[in-house]
C-alpha cells in the first residue's frame, strides 16, 4: 500500500473492526478490500471506502457488518452461504460490493438465488429505475421515446400504474365478460344450429352466422383482443420473453381459434368435408373459454393462484406421485379382492386395474359418486383405508402451498399498493 503508515490496517464495517497486515491486503479474496493496496492519495482511497480515518489507518465501509462476517467466513473457510432471516438479493448485493460473485456461494444457496431472481425478474421488472431524476442533465439520444414506450407498457401491463391502466383494464374486462356471456348463450337450444341440417343448409348457416348479432359482438371482441395483444407486443422491452410468458400464450391459444375457424369456413365452402370440419370448428369455438384466464391480469386472487402453483411446482409433483402409488396399489389390490378371487360373488366393476383406478381416484379425494363399489367384506375393508390413506396423503403438502400462497400474496399486494400510490401521486398532479 502506498498511501498511510502503520504496519495494519484496521476495515471497519458498519460498525464491527477488522485488522489485517499490510502484505495480506495485496492478494485478499475480496477485489474491494485488495484494491486499497494500490491507492496513491486518499481520493483514491475514498473511491474504495465511505471514510478513512489517516491517524488509526482505519477504512469505514457503510455496509451491513453481519453480511460481512458471513463473507469473511468465505474468506477463511471456502464456504459462502446465506445469512439467516435477510432477504437473498441484499445478501446478493453485499457479494456485489466486495467483488463476489454467484458462484461463489454453495450449490444449495446458488439454488435459492436462482429462484428468487428469477421471481423478481418475472413480476417485478417494472420496478426498475428510469436512469435518474426527471430534469437533472441533459436526456441522452432517444430518452423521450423510451419514456413513451416505458408508460406505454405500463399502461397495458399495469392495471393500477395510472388513470388510464384503469380505464384500458376496465374496458377489456368488460369485453371478456360479454365475450364469455356470448359463449355461454350460443350453446343454448334455440342458439345452436339444428343437427339434422343438410351439407348446403350447414354451409350457408356458417357462413351467415358470421353476419348475426352473436358473430358481430364475437368478431368486435376477438378485434379488441388482438389489437390489444400486437400493442402490449410492441411496446414490450424483450420479444422473445413476451412470447414465453405464460398468460401471452393464452391471449395467443384464446384468439387463433377464431381465426382458424374463420379460414376454414371460407376455404371449406360447400364442400362434402364440412361435416366433419364442422366438429373442429365448434372445438376450436369452445377454445375461447381461454379468455376467462385473460381477468388474471387484472385480478390479485388469479395472480396469486399462478405464481403459487410455479413456485410450488415440486409439491405439486410429490402429491401427483403419491396419488399415482396409492392408485397403484389400491386398484391392484381392489380388482384382486372383488373380482379376482373365486368367492362366489364377482363384482363386474372391478373387472380390471383400469377400471378400478376410477374407484381408487374417487375414493382418496373422497368424491364418491357411487357408480362402482366394493360388496365384498374384504373390499370394503380396503376402501376404509384408501379413504383414509387419501386425506392423509393430500393434507401432507398442504402446509408449504398454503405458506407459498399467503407469501405469493402479500409480494402481489404489496406491488398493488405501490402503483396504486403513484396513482395517487397522479391525481393529486
Amino acid at each position: 500500500m502506498n498511501f498511510g503508515r502503520g504496519p495494519s490496517v484496521v476495515l471497519n464495517v458498519g460498525g464491527t473492526r477488522y485488522s489485517f497486515s499490510r502484505e495480506v491486503l495485496k492478494d485478499f479474496p475480496l477485489r474491494r478490500v485488495s484494491r486499497l493496496h494500490g491507492c496513491l492519495s486518499e481520493q483514491d482511497v475514498l473511491e474504495v471506502c465511505d471514510d478513512y480515518d489517516r491517524e488509526r489507518n482505519e477504512y469505514f465501509f457503510d455496509r451491513h457488518s453481519e453480511a460481512f462476517g458471513f463473507i469473511m467466513l468465505y474468506v477463511r473457510h471456502g464456504h459462502l452461504r446465506f445469512v439467516p432471516h435477510m432477504c437473498e438479493l441484499s445478501f446478493y448485493n453485499e457479494m456485489i460490493y466486495w467483488g463476489l460473485e454467484g458462484s461463489h456461494l454453495d450449490y444449495c444457496c446458488q439454488r435459492r438465488l436462482d429462484d428468487r431472481m428469477s421471481e423478481t425478474f418475472t413480476y417485478y421488472a417494472a420496478e426498475e429505475p428510469n436512469g435518474g431524476p426527471e430534469g437533472k442533465g441533459r436526456r441522452p439520444p432517444g430518452a423521450e421515446g423510451r419514456k413513451w414506450l416505458e408508460r406505454m407498457r405500463r399502461t397495458f401491463e399495469e392495471p393500477t400504474s395510472s388513470v388510464a391502466a384503469q380505464v384500458l383494464a376496465t374496458v377489456s374486462i368488460l369485453f371478456v365478460i360479454v365475450s364469455m356471456v356470448v359463449l355461454c348463450a350460443s350453446t343454448l337450444p334455440e342458439w345452436r344450429a339444428p343437427e339434422n341440417r343438410s351439407v348446403e343448409e350447414q354451409s350457408r348457416y356458417t357462413a351467415e352466422s358470421v353476419r348475426e348479432p352473436s358473430g358481430i359482438i364475437e368478431a368486435i371482441c376477438i378485434g379488441w383482443f388482438t389489437a390489444e395483444c400486437i400493442v402490449r407486443f410492441i411496446v414490450s422491452k424483450n420479444k422473445c420473453e413476451f412470447v414465453r410468458r405464460p398468460l401471452n400464450i393464452i391471449d395467443l391459444l384464446a384468439i387463433t381459434p377464431y381465426y382458424i375457424s374463420v379460414l376454414m369456413t371460407v376455404f371449406t365452402g360447400e364442400n362434402s368435408q364440412l361435416q366433419r370440419a364442422g366438429v373442429t370448428l365448434r372445438v376450436l369455438r369452445m377454445m375461447r373459454i381461454f379468455w376467462v384466464i385473460k381477468l388474471a391480469r387484472h385480478f390479485i386472487g388469479l395472480q396469486t393462484l399462478g405464481l403459487t402453483l410455479k413456485r410450488c411446482y415440486r409439491e405439486m409433483v410429490m402429491l401427483l406421485v403419491f396419488i399415482c402409488v396409492a392408485m397403484a396399489i389400491f386398484s391392484a389390490l381392489s380388482q384382486l379382492l372383488e373380482n379376482g378371487l373365486d368367492l362366489g360373488t364377482k363384482n363386474k366393476d372391478y373387472a380390471s386395474i383400469p377400471a378400478a383406478c376410477w374407484w381408487v381416484i374417487i375414493s382418496m379425494t373422497t368424491v364418491g359418486y357411487g357408480d362402482m363399489c366394493p360388496i365384498t367384506v374384504p373390499g370394503r375393508i380396503l376402501g376404509g383405508i384408501c379413504v383414509v390413506s387419501g386425506i392423509v396423503l393430500l393434507a401432507l403438502p398442504i402446509t408449504f402451498i398454503y405458506h407459498s400462497f399467503v407469501q405469493c400474496y402479500h409480494e402481489l399486494k404489496f406491488r398493488s399498493a405501490r402503483y396504486s400510490r403513484s396513482l395517487s401521486a397522479e391525481f393529486l398532479n
